[in-house]
Parts: structure tokens; C-alpha cells; sequence
């Protein structure tokens, strides 16, 4: 392995804009298309206010019936670029590229999407990272380990930008379930995070929550606030099939360090109620939120708890603006807010 001056910037620090992509069809959200299509113009919105927005489209229709409704929605289309490509779904975090600083400049890495080894259809998503590396005119890099591509879904890691990583053991250990690296082991993924992010501590959390699509993405588990602070997702009813996991990993939380051998700070963010739809159990949770450039957007799914996590997210993010979004519409997709989009460091 070569040593490389690649570090993954944390979400806080100061962002060029947010890579977004509009869906074109309603596959990932059965029955309920229209509705997502208000809800992403919303997201869009909110987005645009802060910083610049690369929203990719399946096509030329696509972006001017996009304009359109944005335009309906007084979204200021200068915040807004356009990347024309056909992708099989919307969740930029998991296909599209990760963006990192290489000594002083940035370097778009390709984690070879593979729909999250549960589906198939994912010959265009494959080619999403190709295409936004083209349009910011950067260099992309396909991951690498040992001659064979490696693939991690950006939703499976959250870091602090100096040097300690969180993800789960569930979405990357797995040995049966969505086996993304068939006999990887900790330190196969501690060496590829190393080079490639920059990272020098892992702090591995054990299973994700119940319903999530991904087996187990950290992303809605637990996320870095700030270098030393960790919020992490608590469920109080311990009849709930997420208690124990939940406890678990706030214990694993409790006992980890950071790159720098301190404590990490904890903060317990609420779970909303459990929520079904058309029988399913859907994987709502309030740490799926996105940073922005002086703004924290907050997934919100008409619960009692949504005040309670606006509340501790403020307190963690005193130099922020705290939006919270409707959800209840995107978590459909198994997904919402952080799943649906990626950061593009400045």
C-alpha cells in the first residue's frame, strides 16, 4: 500500500454543493411518484438557499419539466446545474462518487456501486461517478485492494475529517447478507480506508435498524457532528426489535476512541414511532440528516419525537440553522435526506 496525502473532509467543513438526482421514474417510491417529485423540489429548495445544487436528470425532458416545477417553487435556477444521465435511482450517496482532497486538490473516488449486492438493475448507476467527475472536471480513481475493486457505499461511512471513521459491522462484516467483500476482514477494510480517506481509526458499530434496505448503513445510526461528538439513534421501547442493537452500539460508542486516543463526546438522539407502510416496516430515523454550508436539514416524520431531535441537533449545531423536512413521503424509498445526496467538498 502507498502512503497518500488523501483525506475525506468531515460534512461541516465548507462545501462547494450537493450532488442531487431528480428521479425519473417512481420504482423506489411504488404509488407515491407525484408526491415525490413536490418533495424533492422542496429538498432542492432548501438546498439552493445555502449552496449550488448538481442535480442529474435522465434527460433534456426531464430537466425542463424539472425547471419548470422548480421555477413553480421560486427556487433560484442560478443555484442549479444540470448533469443529463439515465440512472436506475436517485441515491447519490451509495452510486455516486465520494470527494476528497488530495494534498491540495480534490480527487472524485469511484466505490464501485453494486446496488448495495441486493439488486441488479445497476448498469447506469454504475457509470453516475464517471459522469459527475466529468462535469466537475475532476479525476476519478476506481477503489482498489489487492488487484480487485472494492465496494462502499458512502451511507456506510460518516467521518470526522481527522482520521477516525464510523461504520457498521452489519452492512461490511456480514458474512451471508449483502456481502459486499466476499472474506474481508477489519483490517482489509482499515487498509482501504487509510489510503484512500485517510483515515487511521475505525470505530465499528454492530447491527443497523430494523427495515433498512442497506443491512445496516451508519448513516442511520450514528454520525459525527463535530471532530469529537457522535450522535447515535436510542430506541426507549425496549420491545422493539431495534433496543438491543441500539444498546449495543451506544456501548460500543461509550468505550470507543478517537484518532487522538480521547473519548468521544455521546449525544442520544430519539427513533420516531415505528412506522408501517403497505405492511412494511420502514427504516425512519433523524440521523439521516444533511449538513450544508450554515444549515442542518432534518428528515421529520409527523412524530412527537421530531421536536426533540430538531432540538438536540440545534444544540449541537450552534452556528447552524436547523430545517427539518418532511420525510414521510421519501422514507418510502427505504431512504431519505443524507441517503439521497453527496457532498461536494470546496
Amino acid at each position: 500500500m502507498t502512503t497518500t496525502n488523501r483525506r475525506f473532509p468531515a460534512e461541516w467543513e465548507k462545501q462547494e454543493g450537493i450532488l442531487l438526482c431528480f428521479p425519473h421514474n417512481g420504482n423506489d417510491w411504488p404509488g407515491k411518484y407525484e408526491a415525490i417529485q413536490w418533495a424533492f423540489v422542496e429538498f432542492i429548495k432548501k438546498v439552493a438557499t445555502y449552496e449550488s445544487v448538481f442535480l442529474v436528470v435522465a434527460d433534456e425532458n426531464l430537466q425542463d419539466k424539472v425547471s419548470g416545477l422548480l421555477e413553480m417553487a421560486a427556487v433560484n435556477l442560478d443555484k442549479v446545474s444540470f448533469i443529463i444521465h439515465k440512472t436506475n435511482r436517485s441515491w447519490m450517496r451509495d452510486s455516486g462518487p465520494i470527494i476528497v482532497k488530495n494534498g491540495n486538490k480534490r480527487e472524485a473516488l469511484n466505490f464501485n456501486f453494486n446496488g448495495w449486492a441486493k439488486y441488479k438493475n445497476i448498469n447506469l448507476d454504475k457509470h453516475v461517478p464517471a459522469k459527475v467527475a466529468d462535469f466537475l472536471k475532476l479525476p476519478l480513481t476506481q477503489v482498489m485492494y489487492k488487484g480487485k475493486p472494492v465496494i462502499v457505499e458512502g451511507g456506510a461511512i460518516d467521518v470526522n475529517g481527522r482520521g477516525t471513521l464510523l461504520t457498521s459491522e452489519e452492512c461490511l462484516l456480514h458474512p451471508d447478507i449483502q456481502v459486499r467483500n466476499p472474506n474481508f476482514t477489519k483490517e482489509d477494510y482499515e487498509a482501504v480506508f487509510k489510503e484512500y480517506l485517510g483515515i487511521t481509526n475505525v470505530i465499528w458499530l454492530g447491527d443497523g435498524i430494523e427495515g433498512d434496505d442497506t443491512h445496516g448503513h451508519i448513516d442511520d445510526l450514528a454520525r459525527f457532528v463535530n471532530e469529537d461528538t457522535i450522535v447515535t439513534i436510542i430506541e426507549t421501547d425496549v420491545n422493539d426489535a431495534n433496543y438491543k442493537p441500539l444498546q449495543d452500539n451506544l456501548k460500543r460508542l461509550q468505550n470507543a476512541k478517537l484518532e487522538n486516543g480521547a473519548s468521544p463526546v455521546i449525544v442520544s438522539l430519539p427513533m420516531p414511532k415505528k412506522l408501517i407502510f403497505d405492511g412494511i416496516r420502514i427504516p425512519a430515523s433523524y440521523a439521516n440528516f444533511l449538513i450544508l454550508n450554515q444549515c442542518v436539514l432534518v428528515p421529520t416524520f409527523n412524530d412527537p419525537n421530531d421536536r426533540k431531535a430538531l432540538n438536540i441537533l440545534a444544540e449541537c449545531f450552534p452556528d447552524r440553522e436547523i430545517i427539518g423536512i418532511s420525510a414521510i413521503d421519501l422514507i418510502w424509498g427505504f431512504g431519505t435526506l443524507h441517503c439521497l445526496s453527496q457532498q461536494i467538498p470546496e
